[in-house]
């Protein structure tokens, strides 16, 4: 079709719109003689009087194929959309169905909107599965599978294996109500995320609360594939952009997304309110770990297997959590609540005696600084720490003089370098300086002495002193987690009874780790796979009495506790350098990564960027005045994850404050 040159609006031309009346279908085409000053809701009801069916129109939408846009503003005319008669236009639902899999690897079928831009409707996903918290969420595209492309019949595989999440909740996904809501009151409010009720009430027998049996070892060998850094830099750029909606990004109703918890900074989690949020951010760090996406080592794995054993083994026995006789917090209870975890959780009474009386540490730990060529070597000093500040002297009688160097910690990143078996109680400090960070180790003697400078070091990191009550938590919390990762039983305790697991302890390794304990060369009469579960069933009578929610906290909390948790990598190449190098992304800080040594080069806080500017032309983002990156790819996601991260310590602990989605897309769009 064309039209014959002259003003917009004063001539007439053909329009064809395909319709699309139900999800799926292929539609019909209607022609409709517009002008260019008609609006696009004139347009539509034209469109709707031509078709003379009698549906409900009030979810459908135009679509322009060509431009890969919604014309969602129905006020503006098509000259200003720039629609002209070559324009292929589609009249489709703006909710269609979406088939996501769930961090626990399960796929659940429900209907989205497509034409919302990604963050919105993972807040609606969220609302729909009962998860709080939606901002920490995101949808990610996996990498194409060559292995899968000659097998493009099989679109749809086995829909057993599919939860039609429309179905359980009666209606339409995208505007129905949350999962099994059909006769309850929701357990938080939408807007500002206010608790009402316990999830457990609210949902009963939800299968989104419980978690997954593991996977055969032959299953999961399977799955289990070796990442490099550059394979997850490539995984880590299918992350769709929350400012655009799912359609608008090549998303259709055949593809497959993933639901995944894309910022790793968990806020406010509630074991009464966060049952799924909970169980489904167990099962993503479960799955991190059974197929290696964050190194662990030996210890740390029997550790995980032990607590994956106990939490299987408690699900599988224990009858479904009941909290019907639990009190529900009236409003002055909630707020003196609220005002305890203000306090830092301690006695109110004590916060005046804490102030006037600071207390120190003093003892004899060994230290090393690494240098470029040099094998670590530590030599031993005198510290003292007092406030947030570590001062060491050569020795204890010169503890009245100068020291020789002050290391000031407020700001800086406490990394354990701890190997129970070993006896290897390290503390890794990334201390913040004007072009980066410097690393500073330190190594203590025993359990009690790391667990008070451990605890003394993440405090002062956060600007807070010893005089905070929640030191003596925090000190707790440290030996509790490494008697956890003791491998050996409690005291006084028999050794455990192989024919006491009744599951196959391989379950609960990465195949490798399964591997590297078929090649140990054991005596004759003791089977490879008997070793195996004897060391899980010891480290498992270390947190034996657990509860189910207790051990599901503890696995989370021990995963963060990983050096490399968090760390999302991506192609970069720095300026002034001729060569691709990685960058990684934390909730706090970005690392300069040495791509054939993956080890750490130069680290930026976000709280020390004075500048953050993106030039999308040139593909450039300036973190620092004279630190220019060139993103070899995804820009865009690189972009958001650095705004996503600032964006979400804005966040405070009133439960009333709604999430600012302005801020959110002014910290994290700006391609247009």
């Amino acid at each position: 079709f064309f039209c014959i040159a002259s003003p917009y609006g004063k001539t007439s031309w053909e329009l064809s719109v395909q319709v699309n009346q139900k999800d799926g279908d292929e539609g019909m085409r209607f022609k409709l003689r517009v002008k260019g000053d008609l609006h696009i809701g004139g347009l539509m009801l034209k469109l709707v009087e031509k078709i003379k069916a009698p549906q409900d129109w009030s979810d459908h939408a135009l679509w322009w194929d060509q431009r890969s846009c919604w014309l969602l503003k129905t006020h503006w005319t098509l000259d200003k959309y720039g629609v002209q008669a070559d324009a292929d236009l589609r009249y489709t639902p703006q909710h269609k169905p979406l088939c996501l899999q769930l961090p626990n690897m399960k796929t659940v079928k429900l209907t989205v909107s497509y034409s919302a831009v990604v963050f919105k409707t993972v807040a609606e996903i969220c609302r729909a599965l009962n998860i709080r918290r939606p901002e920490e969420l995101s949808l990610l595209k996996p990498p194409d599978d060559p292995s899968k492309k000659k097998k493009k019949k099989d679109k749809n595989p086995a829909l057993d294996d599919v939860l039609d999440m429309d179905i359980i909740s009666g209606g339409s996904g995208g505007t129905g109500s949350p999962l099994y809501s059909k006769t309850m009151v929701p357990t938080y409010d939408p807007e500002n995320g206010t608790p009402a009720s316990a999830t457990s009430l609210w949902f009963g027998d939800n299968p989104l609360t419980s978690s997954q049996p593991n996977l055969p070892p032959a299953e999961l060998a399977k799955m289990y594939q070796q990442l490099s850094m550059v394979d997850k830099a490539i995984i880590n750029a299918g992350w769709l952009d929350s400012s655009r909606s799912l359609m608008e990004q090549g998303i259709g109703e055949d593809d497959r997304l993933q639901l995944r918890f894309k910022y790793h900074c968990f806020f406010d989690l509630n074991p009464k309110y966060d049952a799924v949020r909970i169980t489904q951010l167990y099962e993503q760090a479960r799955w991190s770990i059974l197929l290696e996406e964050i190194d662990c080592t030996e210890e740390e794995m029997l550790m995980f297997a032990s607590l994956q054993y106990h939490i299987s083994k408690m699900t599988m026995s224990t009858e479904p959590l009941d909290f019907s006789n639990e009190p529900e917090m009236d409003e002055v209870e909630a707020a003196l609540s609220n005002l305890e975890v203000t306090l830092e959780g301690g006695n109110t009474d004590r916060i005046l005696e804490d102030i006037t009386d600071v207390p120190k540490l003093a003892d004899s730990l060994k230290l090393f600084r690494p240098k470029r060529l040099t094998l670590r070597s530590f030599k031993e000093y005198w510290f003292v720490f007092k406030d947030t500040t570590i001062s060491y002297y050569k020795n204890k009688e010169t503890a009245s003089g100068e020291p020789i160097e002050q290391l000031h910690l407020r700001g800086c990143e406490v990394v354990p370098d701890v190997n129970v078996t070993d006896k290897k109680f390290g503390i890794k400090l990334l201390l913040p300086v004007a072009d980066g960070m410097n690393e500073v180790y330190i190594r203590c003697d025993n359990e009690t002495q790391y667990s008070k400078w451990k605890a003394a070091c993440t405090l002062a990191s956060k600007g807070k002193t010893m005089a905070y009550s929640s030191y003596r938590s925090e000190v707790k919390n440290i030996q509790s987690f490494l008697q956890m990762k003791s491998l050996a039983p409690p005291s006084g305790q028999a050794a455990p009874d192989l024919d006491a697991m009744e599951m196959n302890a391989e379950c609960f390794v990465s195949p490798r780790y399964t591997k590297k304990y078929k090649t140990k060369q054991v005596d004759c009469w003791k089977s490879i796979p008997g070793e195996l579960t004897v060391r899980i069933l010891e480290a498992h009578q270390n947190i034996a009495r657990l509860s189910l929610n207790e051990a599901k906290m503890r696995f989370i909390q021990a995963w963060q506790s990983l050096p490399e948790f968090g760390i999302k990598y991506y192609i970069v190449r720095f300026r002034g350098s001729k060569k691709d190098e990685l960058m990684g992304i934390s909730y706090n800080r970005l690392i300069r990564i040495d791509m054939s040594t993956g080890l750490p080069v130069t680290t930026w806080r976000f709280a020390n960027m004075r500048q953050w500017n993106v030039n999308w032309e040139i593909r450039q983002v300036n973190v620092h005045e004279s630190v220019i990156i060139h993103v070899v790819s995804c820009l865009q996601v690189v972009h958001e994850y650095i705004g996503g991260y600032i964006f979400l310590s804005t966040r405070s602990k009133d439960q009333n404050e709604t999430l600012d989605e302005e801020l959110f897309h002014k910290l994290t769009g700006g391609q247009e």
